[in-house]
């Protein structure tokens, strides 16, 4: 709900460091593994019930995630590291939770449930931004504008109530108050059922063919599945 508006906020701080990492020779895929692996170290820290290490490699590693797509901008961004970023991020998000789950018997079916409204939500702006890439692509061969993609990342995202921010904050409030870790999955797993139906209300709508334009069954491109 906040990532637009931080990522304006931290950008000027991003830019300097990523311009002064990029000058050693520090590369993006670099920045994204090292996210990742501090990422992991989180996980593994939590499953051990080692909370306040955990914490320090949570934030670190949201802080180095954060650097990678500036220091891919200096080189110019590809596709192939949105894809790496991406997968990393899911991976680093997933595998904590398990991580809470091991160590807090109580939080184990909040966890799954968590972990459930994560792949719907995935689901829905990963779909909507492979649906909008391909009538993006589809509107320039046939000479006519596409939908909307104003977004500098390497995959188009759908907003939602529960972004990349609030999951940074309720994984550090996990860290915090272990002994309340099913109570914030529960109420996050909730809002991140919201999340999933607001992409999927989105996407249903922002993919409607103009009145008139016919597209095959079931409102489908002709051919499609």
């Amino acid at each position: 709900m906040f990532d637009a508006v931080l990522r304006r906020a931290y950008a000027p701080a991003t830019d300097r460091v990523a311009r002064a990492l990029h000058r050693r020779s520090v590369t993006a895929g670099q920045a994204t593994a090292a996210g990742f692996a501090l990422g992991l170290g989180a996980a593994a820290s939590a499953a051990a019930g080692r909370w306040w290490p955990a914490l320090g490699l949570w934030l670190t590693s949201r802080v180095v995630d954060g650097l990678d797509g500036a220091i891919a901008r200096l080189d110019g961004a590809t596709g192939r590291g949105g894809f790496l970023d991406l997968m990393a991020d899911f991976t680093v998000y997933a595998a904590f939770v398990a991580g809470v789950a091991v160590q807090v018997p109580s939080a184990r079916l909040a966890a799954v449930v968590l972990l459930c409204t994560y792949y719907v939500s995935g689901a829905a702006f990963l779909a909507w931004s492979a649906a909008a890439a391909a009538e993006q692509q589809a509107a320039a061969r046939a000479g006519r504008g596409g939908l909307a993609l104003d977004d500098d990342r390497s995959v188009r995202f759908v907003g939602g109530l529960a972004e990349g921010a609030e999951t940074v904050a309720v994984y550090c409030l996990v860290c915090l108050l272990p002994h309340r870790a099913a109570v914030i999955l529960w109420a996050f797993a909730a809002v991140v059922a919201v999340t999933a139906l607001q992409r999927v209300v989105f996407a249903a709508a922002d993919l409607r063919p103009p009145t008139g334009e016919h597209r095959g069954d079931g409102g489908r491109p002709a051919g499609g599945r």
